[in-house]
This record gives C-alpha cells, structure tokens and sequence, in this order.
C-alpha cells in the first residue's frame, strides 16, 4: 500500500523547511466601510468590470465597486429561502461562466434541508449588471449528503472551460462508510463537467479525458480525482495550469494537495501523510500532499487559498498562500527548490475563505464579516481633488504618501462606470490635467506603483464638466521604424486655432511641432504627426501630450500617451500591449536577437486560441503586430508567446494579461 508523490514534484519534496517569519507583512481591511454575514466565497465577473461578488452562506450574494472606499452593497442574488444553512451547510461556492460577458450565465453550489443535498444551479444576469434573475435557475447536479457536515462546496471554471466541483466525504467523522475510497459515488471526490455540452440525459456533458470514461465497474465518470476529507477550497494557478487544494484532515493533520486527472488522495486510509484506517486499503498508487501541518499551536483546519499573482506584495508572487480557520494563520508555501513554508500573519478572526479580483489580488475572508487584504509595499497616494481648469479639462491634486514609487497612474470613468487609464506621472509627482470630450460626470483615481509593486486606490474625486469647446475623441502613438506616429482626431471644434505637440524626454515636456486647427466646425477632422527618431537613437518610454491652443490664448492639455522605444536587444522579450484596457485594437511589441520560430497566440480566459497574430521564422530584429479586436467581446484574454531560436536553439516562453473594454 503504497503512497506515490506527484511526479513533477517528486524530486522536490526531497527537502523542506518551516520559516517562521511575520517580516513586514500585515494585514488591512479592505473595505472598512462594509461586513458582511458570514462571507465565504469572494469573486470578479470575467466581463471587465472591477466589481467584487462576495457570498454570504445564508443564501445572498452581493456586489459592489472594488474600491476600499465602498460603503455600500447591492443584493446581486437573495436565494435564502431555498437553501439550508447552519454549521457547514449554506450558499457555499460561485463561479462565473468564462463567456459570461455575452451569455450572463454564472453557476452556485448550495444545500438543503430535508434531505440534505447540494445543489449545482445555474443562473441568469438579469438587464441589469448588478441584479441575477433568481426565476432562471437551472438545476445542473444534485447529490445527497448523508450527514451536514463535509459539504465542500468550491466550483469553479478551469483553464480547459470544465466546470470543477468539490464535495466532502459525506460528513460524520472518520468516513464511516469509507466514501472517500468508493468511486460509484460523487462524495469524496473533485469533479470535472462540460456544462456546454449536456448529454446522456443529464444537464451536463463528460469530459472526454476524464478517468474513468467508458469504464465497466460502475464508477462515476464526473469524477475527475478522489480520496478527499473536505476540499475546503481549491483553485487553479493559471499561469501553471497547477491545481492546488487545501484538503481539511480529522483529527492531526492538514494537507495540501496539488490535483492531478485521475488522483486518488488516500482518504480514509491516510490523513495528510500518516496512516489513519487501512481496512481494505487496497489501492497501489495513493498521492501524498505537497505539505502537511499538525494541529499545534491551535490550528484545527486548513482553509485553500491561491498561488499569489499580485502586485501588491511582489515578494509573494508565485508562492501558494493559504491558512487555517481556527489560528487565523496564514503562510507562504515557497515549492520550488528546497520547499518552505512562512508564517507571514495571523488575521483578527477565523479564516473562512480566499479569493481574488480581476487583478489577481488577495482577500482573507474572516467569521467576524471582514475581509481582509495585505497591506501592499507602496503606500497609497492620498486627498485627491479635482477641479475644473480651462473649459474641457479637469485638474487634479493629490498627496504623495510613499517614498519609493515610481509614479502614478490616473484613472478615471464616466457615464460607461469603468474606470481606464487616463494617463501616468512621475515620482513626486502630485497633479495631473485631464483633457476630456462629454459633459457628464467624471470620477478619478490614483494609484502608486513601482517596477514590481501597486499601491490602493486613493479616494474618489468627482466633477461635472459643462463645457467642452474642442471634443477630442481619441489620442494615440504607434511605433514603428525609428518613427512614433501620432494620430488624434476632434467630433467638434470651437476657437480652435491649433495643436501644439509636446514630448517628454527625461522628465522634460517640450513642443516638438505645431498643427493647424479648422477654428469653429460641427464636422469630424483627422490630425497626424510624426516624431523621427532615426537620427536621435533613444531608448525606453517616450510620452506625448497636446496643448490645445484657442485664438483667445487660452489652452488645455490632453492625456498623455507613450511608446516603448526599447529595442531590448539582449534577449527575447514581449512588451505589455498598448493601450492596455483597449478598445478595438491595441499593438504587441517583441523583441527577438536571432533567427527564431515565433509563435504569438491570443487566448481567451478558457485557453481557447482565438487569434493568430505569428506563426512563422523571424529575423533577429524588434517587432509590432496589431490586434483588431472589433469582434470580440470585452473581458480578459491572454497574450502568449513561444520562440525558438534557430541558432542557438534557446527557448522564450511569456504570458501577459490584456483586457478589452467595449
């Protein structure tokens, strides 16, 4: 009766060590204005929009602007007089389907009492984003659970577009009917569906890799691994494709699971690593956990969070972090070389969940109603104000509350309710001018960020904007050839007798050329310029700006643009996208230093291929590919790259987020 590791890790869990550090990391409410009734599941809509969902286990989701200024909330779904809640019964799991910016679809795992089952259910956004249909549920998966504890309860959508399930050994306390063993049951297991493709007369396909498709022993073909107490969280590392999962022990000892197709997990015959009942424990190829720990020091039970992809704590990138209910710890398990696992804090209250936001951030849900985030490396700027200044444009002041940003990025939205980038500033740097084209409403925001790290979000300034002489609809550069291209164009002008074209260098804004205007016209004009650099070699981030001149004198200034002019020429290298949000098109810059196969692909969130833009042998040089994305619909995509090299056979291999906005 053997154990086996996973074989990727094998070699690596040769060595270990616990690290006991709580360093310079500590937590902070990430909405103070805001708690909520037992929260346990916390997560983001993949159609664009900053917006946090948050689960209460009586049966309510509710929705609000993921900002730390947020004091109220809407009632996305209210379903508490269908579900059975109390103990570990309750609303217990969300997940957004990936496409569900075109079909509103989003998926919920709940109980009920008499008997007790869970409930797979899918339900419908209603015309209003921030309200669900409650009439449209659609049961997917129902199970019956012997006893009311060891529910599980984590869906979620994998990078292959199947629905993952967790469920629990069924309840009581030693796996009584040795459920997690027995594969003609769902209880016990992670399971893998097709919700897409229902067939065979359920609400739901099979996977055609599952483990035991097609078999003749009468074992359930949904289950995609087996041998688990209570998954108690488990979620998907997208950058690895790894599935990491925080399985709840009995009585001594937590596990961590990294689930594979077709695993078996070893309960009840092991807990974590240690025999706990061998009876007809006949099975030759159990897998271990990649960590174990015991229940001193008043840990009682392992709550799975994420492989850290932030920015607000660069130094825990790529390090799975997770914690335990009862101590409210919570660790970094450093997995690659020699493992470890650092204490970074320990949290008010007990740890009920994790989860993350549209930009890969981390939350801590607590049993006090809190939630709780990392207190990020870069102070957040602070006292932001915004007032009107020549007609068109707002000015903005702040207060620079770090000292070691790089700068700061402003955002700001209008009547859409998403903010985008208005423009970036330098270190030290603590106002900003905004040219703006509608009379509406706009509210702005800052954050701070270095080469590695962000800050939070400052607080929120609004202003109304009543008069608009000169509409300016969109302002662009584009690189190519020692040459940046700038093109802007106006819906209408008033006094307008011309812009002058500023570039910044070295922190300095100087005017690099002069364009006439049409003076006063209802009719849509068109502006070019270019910036010849084949003479002036000059590397790294350029910026551009217009100064919009009227016949009075009077002027104002638009948002700033930028070019990377980094040939990056000692190695491989893709740049992030610009304008990144974008909307329709937005230009990829790599860099290749020998003759290589490239291949750049453009990936939806379910690892679909849904553009092209390289496949083919390139020369040593720096290159721009443009991505027209006019019929795609808004959400994140991934941008990947593969090269190599046909001379020294050297391999490149990078992801990158993007994110259109329509």
């Amino acid at each position: 009766m053997s154990k086996n590791y996973v074989s990727i890790f094998t070699i690596a869990f040769l060595f270990f060590a616990v690290v006991n550090i709580k360093a310079q990391f500590s937590f902070q409410q990430a909405y103070p204005g805001l708690t909520f009734n037992s929260p346990v599941d916390l997560q983001y809509a993949p159609d664009g929009t900053d917006r946090v969902f948050v689960i209460e286990q009586s049966g309510i989701i509710r929705v609000f602007e993921n900002n730390g200024h947020t004091t109220t909330t809407k009632v996305f779904l209210n379903i508490v007089d269908i579900v059975g809640s109390g103990g570990e019964l309750g609303l217990l799991g969300l997940a957004f389907h990936p496409d569900y910016a075109n079909n509103g679809y989003f998926y919920v795992d709940y109980t009920t009492h008499s008997p007790i089952r869970t409930h797979v259910s899918r339900f419908h956004v209603t015309s209003n984003p921030d309200s669900a249909d409650r009439n449209s549920e659609e049961v997917v998966l129902e199970v019956t659970q012997p006893y009311g504890n060891h529910n599980g309860g984590r869906i979620l959508f994998g990078p292959d577009g199947y629905l993952y399930i967790g469920l629990g050994d069924g309840g009581s306390e030693g796996d009584p009917d040795d459920i997690g063993q027995n594969r003609t049951t769902l209880l016990g297991k992670i399971l893998r569906i097709d919700v897409d493709n229902p067939a065979g007369g359920l609400n739901y396909g099979i996977p055609a890799d599952n483990p035991f498709v097609g078999n003749t022993q009468g074992w359930r073909e949904e289950i995609y691994s087996w041998g688990m107490r209570n998954p108690w969280r488990f979620s998907f590392d997208f950058e690895t494709g790894w599935l990491w999962c925080g399985d709840v022990g009995q009585n001594t000892w937590e596990e961590i699971d990294t689930i594979s197709n077709g695993g078996n997990y070893g309960w009840r015959c092991y807990e974590g690593n240690h025999p706990y009942n061998l009876a007809n424990c006949n099975y030759t190829d159990y897998r271990f956990p990649i960590w174990e720990y015991n229940h001193t020091g008043g840990n009682c039970s392992i709550t799975g969070g994420f492989v850290f992809r932030g920015k607000r704590r660069p130094e825990l990138i790529g390090n799975y972090v997770y914690g335990d209910y009862c101590s409210g710890k919570v660790w970094q398990l450093n997995y690659s070389g020699v493992i470890t696992n650092t204490l970074l804090s320990t949290t008010p209250s007990s740890i009920l969940s994790f989860g993350v936001d549209m930009n890969n951030e981390l939350y801590v849900l607590c049993s006090n109603g809190k939630i709780y985030e990392f207190q990020p490396a870069i102070d957040a700027p602070g006292d932001l104000t915004a007032s009107s200044g020549t007609p068109g444009t707002v000015d903005l002041n702040w207060t620079d509350n770090s000292d070691n940003e790089s700068g700061f990025r402003i955002q700001r939205k209008d009547d859409s309710d998403i903010f985008i980038d208005a423009g970036i500033v330098g270190a030290g740097v603590t106002n900003f001018s905004d040219s703006v084209s509608n009379l509406t409403t706009y509210t702005y925001r800052i954050i701070a960020y270095n080469d590695s790290a962000v800050s939070d979000y400052s607080n929120e300034a609004d202003i109304v904007i009543t008069e608009v002489p000169v509409e300016l609809l969109s302002f662009t550069a584009n690189a190519s050839d020692n040459k940046v291209t700038l093109n802007w164009n106006t819906a209408t002008e008033k006094n307008n007798k011309g812009f002058a074209v500023e570039r910044e260098l070295d922190d300095n804004w100087a005017q690099i050329g002069f364009v006439q205007g049409y003076g006063t016209t209802a009719k849509k004009h068109y502006y070019s310029f270019i910036d010849d650099f084949t003479n002036k070699p000059y590397h790294g981030a350029v910026y551009y700006r217009l100064k919009q001149i009227d016949y009075d004198g009077s002027y104002k200034y638009s948002g700033p643009v930028m070019v990377n002019l980094d040939i990056k020429s000692q190695g491989y290298y893709l740049d992030q996208n610009y304008p990144n949000p974008f909307n329709p098109g937005t230009t990829i810059r790599f860099n290749i230093p020998e003759e290589s196969k490239v291949q750049i692909q453009v990936v939806n969130v379910l690892g679909r291929v849904v553009a092209d833009l390289s496949d083919a042998v390139m020369s040593a040089g720096t290159y721009e590919k443009i991505w027209n994305a006019s019929e795609f619909a808004s959400g994140v995509y991934y941008l990947k790259m593969n090269a190599e090299s046909r001379v020294s056979h050297n391999t490149y291999f990078k992801v990158l987020k993007i994110l259109l906005l329509k």
